[in-house]
């Protein structure tokens, strides 16, 4: 018994590289180098992607394919092979270059990479029979759909393009702890507290990475007593106070500290995997906020979200910023895609 559940928890690299050895995770092309992650699996997209008229899920018993031809919901669709632009402020709909045929004890979850969350592109996963947006039913045998919604930037994207992530999980969710964090207004140099976005900027290219000018898309928030008035439809992106750390044996998901507040986001994009914050000094958690209908006054030190630790079933064979990892040692920093210093 104790063998069996040792087993239970987040899949490491290994286990899904034998997922997709054992066909039970297919591609429509080859896996690409360094889709598998620690502990999570980077998602594609396909050349078929559709504009849509409202967000939707299909519910029990429908597919994503059928609804969105009979109930007229697409508008037209987009061929992505060699670059679209996904514009601000409309929903999209893209089919994913992966497939599932999941065992009947391992579920997933997905959650929008974090250079999606960074620059305001809101994204979710959608399955055949889904109930839930980013919840993928244990032994869920079907395709895989994204919903893709730019807030602030349009974004020029192409198939392949990896805006989302799954983590997969055998057995049931279970938290080992949970760590409360705050948010940072104090600067400890004469640098910003904060990034806002620029409204009516160009366009993101996802494959630029470091060739986009910080100031043509942001504008620079510095401290002012310790304190920051969001305003409404605004996005920030700020800093955590806390370093966070994630143990080899441990991956970590961010969450809402009171989702009946209900007055701000504190992220979108929001797994770390193990290894995060291993280097010295630690890394600091990178929050994309945006506050709802009124403005909203942060405080520095207020607590706005925690992490949620729970275990893996083994050790990754490469922790997280071994290889190519961009956001490890982090401060306050904006996404891959914008130029530094």
């Amino acid at each position: 018994m104790s063998d069996e559940k040792a087993l239970e928890g987040v899949l490491p690299d290994a286990e899904i590289d034998a997922l997709i050895r054992d066909g039970a995770i297919e591609a429509q092309t080859p896996f690409a180098d360094g889709q598998v992650q620690p502990a999570s699996l980077d998602l594609r997209l396909s050349d078929d992607v559709y504009r849509i008229r409202a967000s939707f899920l299909p519910g029990k018993g429908s597919s994503v394919g059928r609804l969105l031809h009979e109930r007229d919901l697409q508008m037209h669709r987009l061929d992505i092979s060699d670059g679209a632009v996904l514009e601000t402020g409309c929903v999209y709909l893209a089919l994913l270059e992966e497939k599932l045929a999941l065992p009947a004890d391992i579920s997933g979850r997905a959650n929008p990479k974090s250079s999606t969350g960074r620059i305001d592109v809101f994204t979710r996963i959608v399955t055949d029979g889904g109930a839930a947006f980013d919840d993928v039913p244990a032994g869920y045998s079907g395709p895989l759909y994204l919903e893709v919604s730019p807030r602030t930037f349009s974004i020029l994207t192409r198939r392949g393009d990896r805006l989302s992530q799954l983590r997969l999980r055998r057995g049931a969710h279970a938290p080992s702890k949970e760590i409360t964090f705050s948010i940072d207004l104090l600067s400890k140099t004469d640098g910003p507290i904060g990034w806002r976005a620029r409204r009516h900027a160009g366009v993101v290219d996802l494959q630029k990475v470091g060739k986009h000018a910080v100031t043509d898309f942001w504008e620079p928030v510095y401290p002012h007593k310790g304190r920051l008035v969001l305003h409404p439809d605004e996005f920030y992106i700020l800093a955590s106070k806390e370093t966070v750390k994630v143990p080899s044996m441990q991956a970590a998901e961010m969450a809402p500290i009171a989702p009946e507040l209900g007055e701000f986001r504190a992220h979108y994009a929001g797994f770390f995997d193990p290894g995060f914050g291993g280097n010295e000094g630690g890394s600091r958690a990178v929050l994309e906020v945006r506050t709802r209908d009124v403005p909203f006054i942060l405080e520095d030190g207020q607590p706005v979200g925690k992490l949620v630790y729970e275990p893996m079933t083994a050790k990754p064979r490469a922790l997280y910023g071994a290889v190519g990892s961009h956001y490890q040692g982090q401060g306050l920093r904006l996404s891959k895609h914008f130029t530094e210093g």
